[in-house]
């Protein structure tokens, strides 16, 4: 019946006449060649006076009575009756009402009606085209885009499979309408916002409010949202006629904005024409983009933005948006710049920043951090991500008020890299959500060399975003009014639903790739058309000129100031001689360091803690806070042997985890613990969140319960995705240094999907950005006969990346363990025992400064009867043992012993059981190397002359071109100076980590051991 009621609009032209003369008579109709044009409305020419009834409140009354009839004719009046059929046949004005038949019987003018309403349609033509206008108008909605003017170029390189868009007036006939119902008014469905404060209108001007919404420079994705209040939301924004209107202030800010952009790419092509810099020409509306995204998040209460972008346009981002010194950038380009004061440093369009700046629109202070990041495209989405998160959690901002990221994407990569759709995955899971994104692609319509068509196979490069149900909104990056107009939209979206949304600027690049490529080989004609094509500054120059917003001369004094500016900056820029790359930190930690940047001190203190702390902690890892919870009665069962371990005042591998988590949290440490699984662990010893058995989602998290001013734990499962969670975990470590933040990979393997941010990022990410960081990963790693995939974690790669020097013996000194942590890029570990991982774990945030641990975690250690710890080694007055000597026998006699079996981690429990199998424990002696790196040259030194009538060994259970031989081999020659021989004993060489087979498993693992114990007989030389 709701349907059925639409109909009234029929009546329409009769009511309508007198609305429509006091109407605004001009709407915004169409753009040709970019400018706004205004027609007059067509106007109704139906006479008022030929109803003389439809003015007034009587109108009200017939539209009630026209309800009423649509219910049951027999509801109203016969003369009611034939009237309305007569206005919904189509009859004209004064000829829809007839007078009611006489009490004598009918007449001739009576039957001459019945005959008028016999030959007409009936409602139901009626009905049905009202539904064919609903069903135009969403075809505008849904596929208006399509035939949106979006590329500057007008060569468009979007690929729909050549489906029509059946749109426009050409098209009316595919909805069962024809040109002769163009001038007949519509009632307007509720789903659309065309009609401004008009509920009718004629269906050609309907097309024509259609059209300027959605067919001009802008082009709307959103009819996938399945969220009505969004969708309606998106239509108010776009569809309300005369909305996108700016004042004289606004237009003249946004020419001093695309001046700036535009004068800085030229300042820089005229000083060094031969330099790369990857610069922004063919998208210089990206800066005023930015900036109104920014000014408009500002007013909403954002205090703090985050963002990542690639290289392109990186330098003028970070000039006319971050704001950073003209001079300092300048003077990256001078070939005569001394090397950093530390590091290695990294090239100019790499760098990031952090600025704190009052923002001139919103009158309120911003803080502005662009990331560095390396040329692989998308890998700072999780960092971005990851920071915003820890600036959110450290603040308060639950709801992402204050706090907010911006990602910019090149189109190429926004389709290609896969990193890109796994943090959009992680945009709703409630330990990553950052509450929105925005997202900016400069979609320069080509990848290096590559076409869209050979990079991508969805029509758009912003496709991957319709998984989260973000908007998109395409934009000319030609018409900077309509990019100024999307991005205020775009920002408003964000504080409004904290929800991802896309902006894609279509634009072009005027160069190659980099100002030193040619683009004429690959793409010919598309450059032949960019060599035609007017600069963007120009074009909204001539158009402001035209509608007296400024005067010529006016731009051109604009245009002198800003080059004057940036001949000042270049002067002063010769100035500088060195280059400080801590100039250029994205993350700074105030009061962490001395004001120079160096830690306050070098030693680090006990990491033990008092036994009542670790009885405390280890009862509360024994219990359930909360009171009628039921737990699983497996659970039960772990919870005593805790309680039993606390008592005997011995820790196994979980529960030493739990002592160093609860001692941190009591001191005011926030931990933070991701990955795969890692609430109950992947081999079920961890259990830190409990379930209730009868109450969905309902849940226990007994570190939560520590201490009343405890810091908060987290602890959170992750998406199935290395990549994007790693990156996520090591932004969220850049933020803070007083928090541990750690990622767990399932297995330790699983780790090599995620290869890009430990290369990039964690390994040398503080020698190049001078950028430190504390983030732990923990890698299961055992060879256990589970097979080649969940074995290894692939310590060879990460012993590959130290720094340290092989072939030098370093100078001791007092503090020497400290300094070597100093002067390392990261520290990799495999501990034997639980005590050992407690203080590992411990000395991350004891330490004076921050650098990235690598802790190669056991499997079947977590519950080895041997693999425990008495709390006598977590007292203080402990610390992490970097090397762990032999304590048995063969101490109390080293010149008795012939051979020094060096090894790491759990194949020192294989060796002690064959050691004592065959009654050699005072003939051998084992030592751990718990600190792969930095080596403990110092400590290996020691044992090595405690035992001067003994072999030297290495033993691993990897094989021979795997695990740490690489890595320990020329330190262990060094260390003894080369003096006597040391042998090797481990799997032979193998293309797999290890084999699939059981039998073969234990057949290479018994070999290994007799290599190592038979004294008879050497073992492989080093």
């Amino acid at each position: 019946m709701h349907r059925l009621r639409t109909t009234f609009a029929r009546l329409g032209p009769l009511a309508a006449a007198q609305t429509a003369q006091s109407a605004p008579q001009s709407r915004l109709l169409a753009l040709e060649g970019g400018a706004r044009t205004f027609q007059p409305v067509r106007s109704l020419s139906a006479s008022v006076a030929a109803e003389p009834f439809l003015n007034g409140t009587s109108s009200n009354y017939v539209e009630e009575m026209y309800y009423t009839w649509l219910e049951d004719p027999r509801n109203v009046h016969k003369s009611w009756d034939i009237f309305f059929r007569n206005a919904n046949a189509g009859a004209p004005p004064g000829a829809a009402y007839q007078s009611p038949p006489p009490l004598s019987g009918p007449s001739d003018g009576t039957t001459g009606l019945r005959m008028l309403v016999g030959a007409q349609p009936n409602v139901e033509k009626l009905v049905k085209d009202h539904l064919a206008v609903q069903s135009l108008i969403r075809a505008y909605q849904v596929r208006g885009h399509h035939i949106a003017k979006l590329d500057p170029l007008g060569i468009s390189c979007v690929d729909f499979d050549d489906a029509p868009c059946t749109v426009g007036f050409q098209n009316v006939g595919l909805y069962g309408l024809t040109e002769g119902d163009l001038d007949k008014v519509f009632r307007l469905p509720a789903s659309t916002f065309i009609g401004g404060n008009a509920s009718a209108l004629p269906l050609r001007e309907i097309i024509r409010r259609l059209e300027m919404a959605y067919c001009q420079h802008i082009g709307v994705e959103f009819m996938f949202i399945n969220d009505v209040e969004q969708c309606q939301w998106i239509r108010q924004k776009f569809e309300t006629p005369g909305i996108m209107q700016f004042s004289l202030e606004e237009k003249r800010t946004l020419l001093g904005r695309m001046i700036r952009s535009t004068r800085f790419e030229e300042f820089l092509q005229r000083k060094w024409s031969s330099e790369k810099r990857f610069g922004l020409e063919g998208c210089e509306s990206l800066i005023p983009a930015l900036k109104t995204i920014i000014d408009r998040s500002s007013q909403c209460g954002v205090e703090s933005v985050i963002l990542g972008m690639p290289h392109r346009g990186r330098l003028n981002v970070l000039a006319n948006v971050i704001r950073k010194d003209l001079d300092q950038i300048f003077c990256q380009f001078d070939s005569k710049l001394e090397a950093a004061d530390e590091g290695s440093g990294d090239v100019k369009y790499h760098l990031g920043m952090y600025h704190r700046r009052m923002n001139r629109v919103s009158d309120r202070y911003i803080t502005l951090s662009l990331m560095a990041n390396p040329s692989h495209l998308e890998a700072v989405d999780p960092v971005v991500q990851g920071k915003t998160k820890a600036e959110q959690f450290y603040s308060g901002d639950t709801e992402g008020k204050r706090v907010m990221s911006i990602l910019l994407h090149g189109d190429a990569a926004f389709a290609g890299q896969g990193i890109v759709y796994e943090t959009f995955h992680l945009s709703d899971l409630p330990s990553y959500t950052t509450h929105g994104t925005i997202h900016v692609v400069v979609n320069n319509q080509i990848g290096f060399t590559t076409d869209p068509r050979m990079a991508r196979s969805s029509p758009y490069p912003t496709d991957v975003a319709r998984v989260v149900n973000a908007p998109i909104f395409h934009v000319n990056a030609d018409d900077p009014e309509a990019v100024m107009f999307v991005c205020n939209v775009a920002a408003e979206w964000r504080n409004t639903f904290h929800k991802d949304v896309v902006v894609d600027l279509v634009s072009y690049r005027r160069n190659g790739h980099n100002e030193m490529d040619e683009p004429m080989f690959t793409q010919p004609l598309m450059y032949k058309q960019i060599k035609k094509q007017k600069g963007v500054l120009q074009m909204f120059v001539e158009k402001l000129v035209a509608e007296g917003v400024v005067t010529t001369q006016h731009y051109e004094e604009e245009v002198a100031r800003y080059d004057k500016i940036c001949e000042d900056a270049f002067a002063h820029s010769k100035d500088e001689k060195i280059l400080h790359i801590k100039h250029w930190l994205d993350s700074p930690w105030p009061g962490f360091f001395t004001l120079d940047g160096q830690p306050k001190t070098m030693s680090c203190p006990s990491t033990g803690i008092r036994e009542d702390e670790l009885c405390h902690i280890g009862n509360i890892a024994a219990s359930v806070p909360v009171k009628d919870f039921m737990i699983h009665g497996g659970l039960s069962r772990i919870l005593k042997g805790r309680a039993d371990m606390v008592s005997q005042r011995v820790c196994d591998w979980a529960l030493g985890e739990y002592m160093a988590f609860g001692s941190l949290l009591k001191e005011g440490i926030h931990v933070r613990l991701s990955g795969q699984d890692v609430e109950r662990g992947t081999f079920s010893h961890r259990h830190h969140v409990l379930h209730d058995q009868n109450v969905d989602k309902r849940i226990c998290i007994p570190m939560n319960s520590i201490s009343p001013d405890q810091a908060p734990y987290t602890v959170c499962n992750s998406s199935l995705s290395e990549y994007g969670v790693l990156g996520f975990e090591l932004g969220f470590a850049m933020a803070s240094p007083k928090a541990l933040v750690l990622w767990e990979a399932q297995f330790g393997d699983f780790h090599n999907t995620a290869q890009c941010i430990i290369d990039q990022f964690i390994s040398s990410g503080q020698a190049k950005w001078v950028r430190q960081n504390g983030i732990v990963l923990l890698l299961p790693h055992g060879m256990e006969g589970m097979g080649p995939e969940h074995s290894s974690a692939r310590p060879e790669r990460f012993l590959q990346m130290c720094n340290d020097d092989p072939d030098v013996f370093p100078k001791v000194t007092g503090d020497f363990a400290v300094h070597q942590l100093y002067d390392c890029n990261w520290i990799v570990a495999n501990c034997s025992t639980p005590a050992n991982y407690f203080h590992v774990l411990r000395r991350q945030i004891l330490l004076p400064f921050r650098k990235p641990l690598i802790v190669f975690t056991p499997k079947s250690l977590l519950r080895h009867p041997e693999a425990k710890s008495s709390f006598d080694n977590m007292l203080p007055g402990t610390h992490f043992q970097r090397l762990i000597p032999d304590e048995g026998p063969a101490a109390v006699g080293p010149q008795n012993v012939k051979r020094v079996v060096f090894c790491t981690g759990k194949i020192y429990y294989d060796l002690i059981r064959e050691r004592k199998s065959r009654g050699l424990e005072d003939a051998v002696a084992v030592v751990r190397i718990e600190q792969l790196s930095p080596f403990p040259f110092d400590l290996v030194k020691a044992e090595a002359n405690r035992f001067q009538n003994a072999d030297l060994v290495w033993c691993q259970e990897e094989h021979k071109n795997q695990g740490y031989y690489y890595y320990v081999k020329p330190r262990l020659r060094t260390t003894i100076n080369r003096k006597r021989p040391i042998w090797y004993a481990g799997r032979e060489p193998a293309a797999a980590p290890a084999t699939g087979n059981k039998h073969t498993h234990l057949t290479e693992l018994q070999r290994l051991l007799d290599a190592a114990f038979d004294l008879e007989t050497s073992p492989g030389k080093l």
